[in-house]
């Protein structure tokens, strides 16, 4: 998913103009992913190399080279023993390739990747963003966050301590069901407009523009 310049201008504008009737400042993140979950992969990978193979002795699977006459000894020698262990290894590693190297796929990674857990993570990066933007800054601690990471398909929505000592949270699930619902349809731009014009609507509510409101944020969208 890829904004262009004129999608930027758009967002842009339409950050100015939900601020225009409020104290309040809006600003817009987007990510390709928060994460690599590179130890989700190797949880997985791990895992099906340990039980898999031993899963596969019960059902009488032959830990023996596929080599030779097939005659066998009633007590076999410490070199088969050491040949089947080898081999009981040699699989291991190959499952540990694979599953790791399939979990690498983001749709397959999206699937065993615990919603808890992308939930998690996209909220302390944007947790990361708010900060690391200057969101907690503002004059009057009026500031609201936008942030969407796109392949994990999760949204999250910031607001400062006085906009959260007088605004109740179910108040920005609209704000969020747009910019969500529009990702999903493809239409980013869309989304944040839709998003960004409902949370300028509650800010004018509770935070009028001050005489002066000088425009602490950028409004440009930022990409990551």
């Amino acid at each position: 998913m890829r904004f262009t310049d004129e999608d930027r201008v758009r967002i842009a504008d339409a950050i100015s103009t939900a601020e225009h009737d409020t104290a309040g400042e809006i600003f817009c993140v987007v990510t390709r992913n928060v994460s690599t979950y590179r130890d989700v992969s190797l949880a997985w990978a791990a895992g099906a190399a340990l039980l898999l193979p031993a899963l596969l002795i019960p059902l009488g699977f032959d830990l023996t080279w596929p080599v030779g006459d097939r005659w066998e000894a009633a007590h076999p020698p410490m070199a088969e023993t050491g040949q089947a262990l080898a081999l009981y290894a040699l699989i291991q590693a190959a499952l540990f390739v694979c599953v790791f190297l399939l979990t690498r796929i983001p749709s397959i990674l999206r699937l065993v990747t615990p919603r808890g857990m992308r939930r998690a993570r996209v909220r302390k990066a944007a947790l990361q963003q708010f900060l690391a933007q200057g969101v907690h800054v503002t004059q009057d601690r009026t500031g609201v966050l936008l942030f969407a990471a796109l392949e994990e398909h999760q949204v999250e929505l910031i607001a400062d301590e006085a906009i959260h000592a007088r605004v109740d949270e179910a108040v920005w699930a609209d704000a969020v069901a747009a910019l969500t619902r529009e990702l999903k349809a493809g239409r980013p731009v869309a989304g944040f407009e839709a998003a960004v014009e409902q949370c300028g609507q509650v800010l004018a509510t509770h935070f009028p523009p001050r005489p002066d409101n000088p425009n602490e944020l950028p409004d440009h969208l930022i990409l990551l």
